[in-house]
């Protein structure tokens, strides 16, 4: 029934731009009765014809305008203000004629043209604020239906937000009660492996031995890749804080922990300057590590030769790692950065296929991208933004790079 009041009171308001209109008409008659009039008292063709024009101006633009209300941008609902001014310039007007009749001292006497005409003008007058206020409280109007929009939008995104973080929270506890009843019975079977080997060893043939490898060997790469879903599902929730890092000295670490790997694969690593950037050290030391990792691994027969330089932006930082080892078929470049993605067997390289998914993760929870150019036995270059800190230093060329092999 409410619902019903309103849409009925809407219909009402709406109608109300007829009285513009109107008026309109009123003026075009009252007009062509004067020139009439006074053509046939007077006979003066040109007062007639100057009656005509003064108020049939007026009565014409008030037709139109009242007809055209309803197909301009205006809320019906301002209506009611637009005739309330357009009747109030005419009140207004009278009220300054009628002050001739209150005042005894004002002696001014209007012919019924003078009148007509200032009636006309007053209306004139009246009828534009109208319209000017009515476009002023429909602007209002649409601003705050926008701002209502917006309020609700950011409503529904912190709901959002909350949900997202409600559901991080139960994956984080799910990835961690996961791992640990699963590394559990993982460990049972390791442990009982080894037991059987080294009791009954000697009695097992080539065959049997080959199975427990087999079984062996099966048991520590499900435990490294459930290490490794749960390091993926902490990226966000069990991140530090940002702070300014100098990659140089993250690199520099990540090095001396690949010291040992470095010195049986012969690898060489060049380097050029790393800016200090905004980011988590920690991860960002993961991420270096994983990527250096990588190179190292799929270097090919020769030894590994990996390049780190560093690209600066407009407000970011591009980091590329690159490696002349086997390559990537640019098919399966973005695959590779999914999480238990892998473009070889476990027989070909090593790995859990969940290393460049936490570097993506990693790069992401920093407002970055990471992509990889490549192409088979042509080497890989893996590329990653970070965004710079305001006041970054540069070298005295001014680029903030420099060469250093």
């Amino acid at each position: 029934m409410r619902g019903d009041s309103v849409e009925s009171g809407r219909s009402k308001t709406s109608y109300w731009y007829l009285v513009i209109p109107a008026l309109g008409v009123l003026l075009l008659t009252a007009a062509v009765g004067k020139s009439i009039a006074e053509l046939t008292s007077t006979g003066g063709l040109l007062e007639a014809g100057l009656d005509l024009i003064l108020l049939s101006v007026p009565g014409l633009v008030m037709l139109y305008v009242g007809l055209r209300l309803p197909n301009t941008s205006l809320e019906a609902e301002c209506y009611p203000r637009i005739v309330a001014w357009t009747v109030g310039g005419v009140v207004a007007v009278g009220f300054v004629q009628g002050l001739r009749f209150l005042h005894p001292s004002v002696d001014v006497e209007f012919t019924f043209g003078t009148q007509a005409v200032l009636f006309a003008v007053g209306s004139i007058a009246g009828l534009g604020i109208g319209v000017h206020e009515a476009q002023a409280l429909t602007r209002a109007a649409m601003l705050e239906k926008k701002n209502e929009q917006l309020k609700r939008t950011e409503r529904r995104l912190e709901d959002a937000v909350a949900e997202l973080e409600a559901s991080n929270e139960e994956l984080e506890q799910f990835a961690y009660a996961a791992s640990h009843d699963l590394q559990e019975p993982l460990r049972m079977v390791t442990s009982y492996l080894d037991l059987a080997i080294e009791r009954y060893g000697d009695d097992f043939d080539d065959t049997c031995q080959e199975f427990i490898e087999y079984a062996a060997d099966g048991a520590d790469r499900m435990s490294n890749k459930i290490d490794g879903l749960l390091a993926y599902s902490r990226v966000d929730t069990q991140g530090n804080s940002f702070d300014a890092v100098d990659l140089d000295c993250v690199l520099d670490d990540v090095l001396t922990d690949l010291q040992v790997t470095i010195d049986e694969t012969d690898a060489t690593i060049t380097r050029e300057p790393l800016p200090t950037v905004e980011g988590d050290a920690r991860q960002l030391q993961q991420l270096f590590q994983n990527l250096l990792s990588n190179a190292i691994e799929y270097s090919g027969d020769e030894s590994p030769r990996i390049h780190v330089s560093s690209t600066a932006e407009e407000s970011t930082w591009t980091i590329s790692v690159h490696d002349d080892g086997i390559g990537i078929d640019p098919a399966g470049s973005n695959r590779i950065f999914d999480i238990f993605q892998r473009l070889h067997s476990v027989d070909e390289h090593a790995g859990s296929g969940i290393g460049l998914a936490i570097c993506s993760r990693i790069v992401e929870r920093h407002g970055g991208e990471i992509w990889v150019d490549s192409e088979p036995d042509e080497g890989s270059t893996f590329s990653f933004t970070l965004i710079a800190l305001e006041e970054r230093a540069t070298t005295s060329d001014g680029t903030g790079l420099s060469e250093n092999q």
